[in-house]
């Protein structure tokens, strides 16, 4: 029968929700007070946005292994959001590109520090019958936040006289809130794990050929997948390219992120029900779909449309990913799994985003919608030689 998410599991959807309301408010403001403001080049911005990623990057597969060899996972999701939160008030009080580089690098080693620990977290909790559930949950709620950044973002805008300044002293108000509800409702399992036997199998863990082959195959899946979306930094381009004008840009975002947000928890629910890979099939023939619509699209609302089908895409397969990989990792070694899964598919998303540029550069639109299909279908075959039994479906 299936279980009902854990309380711990909503508390880390809410600190997400906040977290993510206060990083959106800034970073879709960012660009503009680097470039107008401090009078920094876009090649700087660029740079920013580079070097903050490569910090998280780095850190995830560490704090991950970390959390292993612990047995707790509450001190490293705390220190993730603390710095994030800390980071903040850095940015009104910035005078430079380089402040500005010091509070995203600040940010982003906090993101990096918390993702694998908090995914981890998720799965220690949670039953296995309801996981596909859980992290539907809390990516719903971290969804919700990113359409919640922006749309302050503009109506503070507007109520603040366009100081930015301004704005960016008001984000700080809901990561404090999110640090305050992560120390309050956030609890782990009662009885912690061995550390010893935590030790001996994260070394084993960190050399190459040891990690699993149904938890490797979950990874490459996900990384070949993060791979596939190699336009997804182009969808507003894309809007904008066929007529939306300028000052409805961010509703692409907004219908986006909705899509989303609708999508994950219903998307995990099912899978708990009917099986991961029916569900992660369907999601990536959703990306399939929205590939086609924009490659397609002759209007801004075929454009729309494409975002709202690739908003669900995400829904039915985010959350999924994690709980398939939940599924397959040993327990004490879940933490350096989810952060080899958060290394994989940032580093995909990196190479992504460069192909995708390079090829509408070059070719147009069309190329780079049609090459994201290609990938999709490959991860489609993937999915259907994945190895090992689909846990959702196991006797309960």
């Amino acid at each position: 029968m299936q279980q009902g998410v854990p309380r711990t599991v909503v508390a880390l959807g809410f600190v997400s929700l906040c977290m993510d309301t206060s990083s959106e408010l800034i970073h879709s403001l960012l660009p503009v007070f680097l470039v107008a403001g401090l009078g920094a080049s876009p090649l700087v911005l660029g740079l920013i946005e580079g070097a903050a990623e490569g910090v998280a990057s780095v850190m995830r597969v560490f704090s991950g292994a970390l959390s292993d060899r612990s047995g707790r996972r509450k001190p490293l999701i705390l220190c993730g959001y603390a710095l994030a939160a800390l980071s903040k008030p850095l940015f009104p009080l910035a005078g430079s590109a380089a402040t500005v580089f010091a509070a995203r690098a600040t940010d982003r080693l906090g993101k990096g520090i918390r993702g694998a620990p908090r995914d981890a977290l998720v799965a220690d909790v949670t039953p296995q019958a309801s996981r596909g559930a859980a992290y539907g949950l809390r990516q719903a709620l971290d969804t919700v936040g990113a359409v919640l950044g922006p749309a302050l973002a503009i109506a503070l805008m507007y109520l603040l006289a366009n100081d930015v300044r301004a704005v960016f002293w008001v984000a700080t108000v809901p990561a404090l809130l999110a640090v305050a509800v992560l120390v309050v409702f956030v609890r782990e399992p009662a009885a912690p794990r061995p550390r010893a036997a935590l030790q001996r199998f994260t070394f084993a863990w960190l050399r190459p050929g040891t990690v699993p082959p149904g938890c490797r195959a979950v990874i490459a899946l996900a990384a070949l997948l993060a791979f596939a979306r190699v336009a997804e930094a182009f969808v507003l381009l894309r809007a904008s390219e066929l007529g939306l004008a300028a000052a409805l840009v961010p509703l692409v975002l907004i219908v986006m992120n909705v899509a989303y947000a609708l999508s994950a928890w219903p998307a995990g629910a099912y899978s708990d029900r009917f099986g991961r890979k029916p569900v992660l099939a369907c999601g990536l023939g959703l990306l399939l779909l929205a590939d086609l619509l924009l490659a397609r699209a002759a209007d801004p609302w075929t454009a729309l449309l494409g975002a709202m089908v690739w908003g669900l895409h995400l829904g039915a397969t985010q959350g999924l990913l994690a709980a398939l990989l939940a599924d397959r990792a040993p327990a004490d070694a879940r933490g350096a799994a989810f952060g080899w899964l958060h290394l994989g598919t940032g580093l995909a998303t990196v190479l992504a985003g460069a192909l995708g540029g390079w090829l509408w550069t070059r070719f147009g639109a069309g190329a780079a919608y049609a090459a994201g299909a290609v990938c999709a279908a490959l991860a489609l075959a993937l999915l259907g030689v994945l190895p090992g039994r689909d846990a959702a479906l196991a006797p309960r």
